[in-house]
């Protein structure tokens, strides 16, 4: 029988990450590279990829980097081409990369910034899991898990359209957890409420938001993106291997009031 500590264990899988560059996919980047997972980093921006890559390294993992927009078909098809070249194999896509150019009424959200939040948040998501999900199951299976957001189980003042791209986001989960299953394929979903990181700053820089964010919050501190690492690890690893189709919450208890 497997030891308990050794399901959590990713020796010899390789996991890509996309919005590795900061906030929750970094931190998520490192814990998986210290359970042994061969990582690729994804986002925008080389320089910042190389930055997190360099830490791993120094650190004995390994870790390719792939610019990639996470909006772009195109991007994630190269994205996929070249982890296969690199590594020949994908046993992990955390699908990351976030974005929200926009606070205030959802009456005042138009065309072009609900497609932009779409483009990333929930179509971005579902081609790179569409690209990988052959390949997994061409090597017997593997995960996938989606970056949600207690914003998508509730309203969230502000935050309309990006609310409504996360509760996508939870319904793709089920959707493709419910298909892939016969491929041996698990999906599941994290969904974070506020993590300190710079994507959210606009929510806790100001003190008298932040008390009211606190109010709302069992657990009476904002997260951080740590705070999502052992979640992610948890659904990545065999010590989930019977579930799939859920949505974690890790948000320090604010939903329940």
């Amino acid at each position: 029988m497997e030891k308990a500590m050794e399901k959590f264990r990713l020796d010899g899988k390789v996991a890509m990450i996309t919005g590795a560059s900061r906030g929750i996919g970094e931190s998520i980047a490192n814990g998986f590279a210290q359970a042994g997972a061969k990582l690729v980093l994804s986002s925008r921006k080389q320089a910042d990829l190389d930055q997190v890559a360099n830490v791993i390294k120094a650190s004995g993992g390994s870790a390719y980097v792939v610019p990639a927009h996470g909006g772009k078909i195109s991007d994630l098809k190269v994205l996929v081409q070249k982890t296969m070249e690199h590594y020949g194999r994908i046993d992990i896509l955390v699908n990351n990369a976030g974005t929200n150019p926009v606070f205030g009424p959802i009456i005042n959200v138009d065309e072009g910034v609900w497609d932009k939040i779409f483009e990333v948040n929930l179509r971005g998501f579902f081609f790179l899991s569409k690209e990988v999900a052959s390949i997994m199951a061409d090597n017997g299976g593997g995960n996938i898990i989606n970056m949600a957001s207690i914003a998508g189980i509730k309203p969230e003042t502000g935050l309309g359209a990006y609310s409504v791209s996360k509760a996508g986001v939870i319904m793709l989960t089920r959707v493709l957890a419910h298909e892939w299953a016969s491929m041996n394929i698990r999906v599941n979903a994290i969904a974070p409420g506020v993590i300190k990181t710079k994507f959210s700053q606009a929510l806790y820089s100001s003190p008298d938001l932040v008390d009211e964010i606190l109010s709302r919050i069992s657990i009476k501190r904002l997260g951080e993106s740590d705070d999502i690492v052992g979640t992610a690890l948890f659904l990545a690893s065999d010590a989930s291997s019977y579930i799939t189709g859920q949505t974690i919450v890790v948000d320090g208890g604010g939903i329940m009031l």
